[in-house]
């Protein structure tokens, strides 16, 4: 990697380890997302404790956090591989936050926020799947990680070259939401509800 890629892979895992649950929750007067709820400070669990401006501004702000420093490194032109290892870097810096004691989000929102840079077409698909399966399950663990699953064929088909950083990513978050697994296995995960 050069010198520059460096630099905004650091930039990208600092950027990702600002936890925004944690920040917005604290304006809005919510309580802590680490101790309430799934305990996961993203923006699902300051929706389920009921943060819903809240939980939009996470939502974007995360994404937020995986677009900037992908974006920039497609700007500056680097290569496929440090392009997808900065993508991913973000995605660790919101996993396991340098800020936070290490103990991070499960990083669904910042993964997706990488994607964009990448093309409109993968992004949607990504979108897409997790839409759709939420819709029939009302799971958002398993949402996650059937998007997971599919990602690497989406970005194989258009964009073949960023294939191996972007499949790294999905073992990310499917290693993160383990315990949804186990709770989807043993018929313990909870539903969204929208009411």
């Amino acid at each position: 990697m050069t010198p520059i890629a460096y630099l905004v892979l650091v930039i990208a895992y600092l950027l990702g380890s600002i936890s925004s649950a944690i920040i917005f929750c604290k304006l809005a007067g919510l309580p802590d997302p680490r101790e309430y709820g799934s305990k996961n400070p993203g923006a699902t669990n300051v929706l389920r404790i009921g943060g819903k401006l809240s939980a939009v501004g996470v939502l974007l702000f995360d994404m937020l956090k995986g677009l900037l420093p992908t974006a920039i490194a497609f700007k500056l032109g680097l290569q496929p591989s440090e392009i997808g290892f900065i993508a991913l870097a973000a995605c660790l810096g919101h996993v396991f936050p340098l800020f936070f004691k290490f103990k991070g989000g499960k990083g669904v929102a910042t993964a997706l926020g990488t994607l964009l840079p990448f093309g409109i077409e993968i992004f949607g698909l990504a979108v897409g799947t997790w839409v759709t399966v939420f819709l029939i399950s009302r799971y958002s663990s398993l949402s996650s990680v059937i998007s997971a699953l599919v990602l690497p064929i989406f970005v194989w088909y258009f964009q073949p070259e960023f294939t191996f950083p972007i499949a790294l990513i999905c073992c990310l978050l499917i290693y993160r939401h383990h315990d949804n697994l186990q709770r989807l296995w043993r018929g313990q995960e909870n539903k969204f509800s929208f009411r």
